[in-house]
């Protein structure tokens, strides 16, 4: 049994109709440049008083309506790009494939990570202490270190940025425009964050790009937003014995950077560069680059080779940290399977691990006759889900030191900013006989759900589909209870 309260707190809000959205004319919301630390987010009550007293002391708004198209993801060779792993922009892994002719789609339940945001706070910190050794050189023996002369670090920390607001706002409207047969003034979709700020300003721009599609006939609204440091199947932090991939990442670090590194040394002499420095000085591309909008000059000191190594470094960090690789990384998922579930099979949820039983059992905070669900979370959680649902799974796990070319556990293709998986259910006809089946899309790619019986047309029965989910429908099968053991 987890030792996490269940009870409602003030961060849970379960009247829908007390939530303005805070983004009548669609507005980009983005957090504070320059925060120290993601802040939980307050009460949604609390959130619209401060967004109708002071939103403009609290946030920067770029609006009505969307960014340019110009940015990163059109700026930048897309090989560039999809090698930045778990910091890539969101791209479609696969074509969206419409439902059978003898199909239609009548739920669909959509979880997905948080827009594009800054470093948090712990990576700035190495990203600052690598930058601070080469700024310290005062001669460099190779032109492509000159831009350092006059360079500024521009980041802050933790924070929603505008293109993720930007990303999240057009996945709003993606969805409205391939789900709206499911709507009317009496459905609207039913939508949840997680507690952290960037999930929450992502939620509700997604809102906003979904009623802004609709040209503001639907306006869905942030419902629900839960306690991270209480029981909460939207985030990772559920399970205090689990272990890290720090081994696994730090093999492969020593495998990849040491050359790097040399070549750094010889070009910024004394400046001491270790693998770990390498590390964070190619993270500034990608952070730089979809903050700015084009390439940072940070990108020219490495190959496309070793983007591709920095890619395989941000697999082994989510198998080992939350997906297989991890005794207890799967089970993290195993509440918000239970939870999906219910909304497909219209019962009542079933668990004894990471969901808020107050919550799940009223009506107006989980609901069980939505058409559409969306809920928003984070890279880790989302890892262990797929996990605990059997996606991705490996015929044998990643190596530290000699990427497999062939393995598609690939984590710019996993969970990218902005990533979301698709859990369609959907009604068949035979003749006379009607069923119900599900399919799910990680990124618009089809998955196969072979533990099921899915063909090439990716369905399953809703009844094999449930009962392919036996390890979420078993609690973990103790792995739960080894969480606080």
């Amino acid at each position: 049994m987890s030792n996490l309260p269940s009870q409602p707190s003030k961060h849970y809000h379960n009247k829908a109709s007390q939530h303005d959205n805070f983004t009548a004319a669609s507005p980009l919301i983005v957090g504070r440049k320059g925060s120290k630390h993601g802040r939980r987010a307050r009460s949604v009550g609390k959130l619209i008083l401060l967004s109708a007293l002071c939103l403009l002391a609290l946030y920067t708004i770029i609006g009505p309506g969307l960014i340019s198209r110009g940015d990163v993801t059109t700026n930048l060779p897309k090989k560039l790009w999809t090698s930045w792993a778990q910091y890539s922009p969101y791209f479609a892994a696969g074509e969206y494939e419409s439902a059978p002719r003898n199909c239609r789609v009548t739920q669909v339940n959509i979880i997905q990570r948080h827009g594009a945001r800054y470093p948090t706070s712990g990576t700035a910190q190495g990203i600052t202490a690598a930058l601070d050794k080469l700024l310290s050189v005062e001669t460099y023996s190779d032109s492509s270190l000159n831009f350092l002369k006059t360079y500024t670090y521009p980041l802050g920390q933790e924070d929603l940025i505008l293109f993720g607001a930007s990303q999240t706002q057009d996945s709003g409207r993606e969805h409205y425009e391939r789900y709206k047969h499911l709507l009317s003034h009496d459905q609207l979709p039913f939508v949840r964050a997680t507690g952290m700020e960037r999930v929450v300003l992502s939620a509700t721009n997604w809102t906003a790009g979904f009623s802004l599609a609709s040209h503001h006939v639907y306006k869905p609204r942030l419902s629900v937003i839960l306690n991270e440091e209480a029981n909460d199947t939207l985030n990772d932090h559920s399970c205090p014995n689990s272990g890290n991939a720090s081994t696994q990442t730090g093999a492969w670090l020593l495998t990849f950077g040491p050359p790097i590194a040399a070549r750094l040394n010889k070009y910024a002499p004394g400046a001491n560069i270790d693998p770990t420095d390498v590390y964070n000085l190619m993270l500034i591309c990608a952070f730089e680059s979809i903050f700015n909008n084009h390439k940072s000059p940070f990108c020219d000191l490495f190959s496309q080779t070793e983007f591709e190594q920095l890619e395989y470094y941000g697999d082994l960090d989510k198998y080992y940290n939350t997906g297989y690789g991890q005794e207890l990384g799967p089970v993290q998922g195993v509440g918000y399977v239970n939870e999906l579930i219910a909304r497909l099979s219209g019962t009542p949820v079933s668990d004894n691990t990471q969901t808020n039983r107050t919550l799940d059992a009223s009506p107006e905070t989980f609901p069980l006759n939505c058409t559409i669900y969306a809920d928003f979370s984070h890279d880790n959680q989302m890892i262990a889900i797929y996990a605990a649902m059997g996606l991705f799974k490996q015929s044998s796990p990643p190596n530290p030191t000699s990427p497999n070319p062939r393995s598609n556990w690939i984590t710019s293709h996993l969970t990218p900013f902005s990533a979301r998986m698709i859990t369609e259910k959907l009604t068949c006809t035979s003749g006379k006989k009607i069923t119900q089946h599900v399919r799910i899309f990680v990124n618009d790619a089809l998955q196969p759900l072979e533990s099921c019986g899915a063909k090439k047309d990716g369905l399953c029965t809703l009844d094999a589909f449930v009962k392919s989910q036996s390890y979420a429908r078993n609690n973990g099968n103790g792995d739960f209870e080894k969480c606080f053991a």
